[in-house]
């Protein structure tokens, strides 16, 4: 194993304010060598000046854009600088311990796995509440109707139970699933399954990758000894509250789900209608449930729910909707430029 084997493409997830511990994190915990891309979108001021100086002191690439971005995009970009055999997509706010890269790698080396997915675990204090450890993600074949239907089977194992009482328990596993909050994935699949769908803007993005690779005849394993912890907000600082709101729009949560109900031909069924009736929960728990208790001095009661919530998604639509402009402006002009570097090589040629 050499310092070539490996790269850590780091992306936002849906705040900025963990990204000092993140990293920090990372090269504490990490003695196996690697390389490191660092992909910033848009993060305020104080934290693009800390990546800036990190950069430099600690020699990673640091890719920055003026705008957010929505995961597979970010992924997408730090992809695109990867030349080692391997690649770890984590998001800004997970927290690593000792070791952790290592057993990945591993992993990956002993069982020829395409993709690594580690013990994932969830909030403070650091890796003792278990988020993930394994899952299923598959389709199903439902003939109990006049017409047979596609159905989505999607399980997360161990959730919200203590690291220790089933540390034991936890083994190596060929598994279904895992998360992109952090996994290892051999490069060499994307030759074959081609980079990430960026259709897929905000929610399920690692049910359709982990199926994409299943798919392609690749393997999903699960490692226990690679421990790694997802710090979600709240609390948030002001400056994340942009972000945040963009990231888990309605707008972009809908057309994540669609995109993954049309790619895979899934019946509209009980599984999305759930998902449906839930659009917005994330903003309601982190912004509009301490919002709605502060103004209440604490008691929180439905008159304040009735007035935040119609607030909420009249400013998330306006969100996303100057988004979509802004992003439509910023593709026009990227092809009017490229058309003129065309142009201009054209001309030079003759």
């Amino acid at each position: 194993m050499n310092d070539e084997l490996v790269t850590i493409v780091v992306v936002p997830r849906e705040r900025f304010s963990c990204a000092r511990e993140s990293l920090e994190s990372i090269y504490e915990h990490t003695d196996f060598p690697f390389q490191l891309v660092y992909v910033d979108g848009n993060s305020p001021a104080k934290v693009r000046r800390y990546l800036e100086a990190q950069a430099q002191a600690k020699g990673f690439q640091l890719i920055r854009t003026n705008y957010y971005l929505w995961p597979n995009h970010a992924r997408n970009l730090g992809l695109r600088e990867v030349k080692t055999k391997y690649v770890v997509f984590i998001d800004n706010d997970v927290i690593v311990s000792p070791g952790w890269l290592k057993a990945l790698v591993e992993c990956a080396e002993e069982t020829a796995a395409t993709v690594v997915g580690p013990l994932m675990c969830q909030n403070l204090p650091l890796h003792e509440i278990v988020h993930f450890a394994g899952g299923e993600s598959h389709i199903w074949v439902d003939k109990t109707g006049e017409q047979a239907r596609q159905r989505l089977r999607e399980k997360m194992y161990k959730q919200g139970q203590s690291v220790k009482d089933v540390r034991e328990q936890l083994q190596r596993t060929q598994t279904e699933l895992a998360e992109f909050h952090c996994v290892l994935v051999r490069k060499a699949i994307f030759e074959r399954i081609g980079f990430l769908d960026e259709a897929m803007l905000n929610t399920k993005e690692h049910l359709d990758f982990c199926m994409s690779v299943r798919q392609a005849g690749g393997t999903v394993y699960f490692e226990p000894a690679s421990i790694v912890t997802y710090v979600p907000g709240p609390p948030l600082e002001w400056t994340d509250l942009h972000y945040y709101m963009l990231r888990w729009s309605d707008a972009w949560q809908l057309g994540s789900l669609h995109r993954l109900r049309d790619k895979w031909n899934l019946a509209e069924d009980g599984y999305f209608q759930a998902k449906y009736k839930k659009l917005g929960w994330r903003r309601q728990m982190s912004i509009l449930s301490p919002l709605n208790r502060l103004l209440t001095f604490g008691l929180s009661n439905h008159l304040g729910d009735r007035i935040l919530i119609p607030l909420d998604k009249m400013l998330n639509r306006y969100l996303t909707d100057r988004y979509a402009k802004q992003q439509a402006q910023r593709m026009q002009k990227q092809a009017s430029q490229q058309g003129e570097r065309s142009a201009t090589r054209a001309l030079s040629q003759t």
